[in-house]
């Protein structure tokens, strides 16, 4: 059985009193139920999120990580870094990552072995655009972006990976894709995963709030959700949580 995931991304959101106000509500009323609650802080508040939540069943999380294990490389961090932060989790190729700064499939496969190898579990993120989705491209956007991936890891290290599906087009604009729609895109990829397929957790995001949660975890190839904006609510974001918990 795949244990229900459900990530916040606070994407560039917060502040060292909102973010205590936000954990308090959340390690108050998250018990730990069957399904995993994790949050995504700016890495600016890793700290402060690593002692919030210490002592609950919260994990930890980034919303990026470099390839490299150190260097010259200005404004990034490391797998090894987060690692001391107390995260679990890292998000790499979200959609904001990739249009605005460029991020290749190939960088994106770097940094997810960046993570397996640090003992990380990379939340592999993958989509397609309005335009791609109304050219009928969306199953072949879907396996170039997975096959980069595991084409350059390799099948054997990737039984710790999530994969993400998020339809760029849902992502901030309010517009969800059906549960048939993303039920057909996950089970698109489960089946590209092959053997893996059956234990790999693969999340749905894109709009996704307290009052669609329950009708997309009702899909059987969804597992969770990668949420943004509600993840800031408390109760929303529980809300979430108790969903995939069900």
């Amino acid at each position: 059985m795949r244990t229900p995931l459900v990530v916040g991304n606070w994407k560039m959101n917060g502040s060292i009193s909102a973010n205590k106000a936000l954990l308090a509500g959340l390690t108050e009323q998250w018990q730990g139920q069957s399904a995993e609650l994790a949050v995504c802080p700016p890495a600016a508040y890793l700290n402060q999120a690593q002692q919030l939540l210490a002592g609950s069943t919260i994990a930890l999380g980034a919303q990026d990580a470099s390839a490299q294990a150190s260097g010259a490389y200005t404004g990034e961090h490391s797998a090894a870094m987060l690692q001391e932060f107390g995260c679990r989790f890292a998000i790499i190729g979200h959609s904001e990552r990739r249009e605005y700064h460029a991020e290749t499939d190939q960088a994106v496969a770097e940094k997810c072995k960046a993570l397996l190898a640090a003992g990380l579990v990379p939340i592999v993120c993958v989509g397609e655009t309005l335009a791609q989705r109304e050219s009928n491209e969306t199953l072949d956007v879907i396996k170039r972006q997975v096959s980069a991936v595991t084409d350059f890891v390799g099948s054997e290290a990737l039984a710790g990976v999530v994969i993400a599906y998020e339809p760029v087009w849902a992502i901030g604009t309010g517009l969800t894709a059906t549960p048939e729609q993303a039920q057909e895109v996950h089970a698109f990829i489960r089946q590209q995963l092959g053997s893996l397929g059956d234990e790999t957790r693969i999340l749905y995001g894109g709009s996704v709030k307290a009052d669609n949660a329950e009708k997309l975890f009702g899909m059987a190839d969804i597992d969770g959700a990668l949420v943004g904006g509600a993840s800031l609510k408390v109760d929303d974001f529980i809300s979430i949580g108790n969903a995939a918990a069900q």
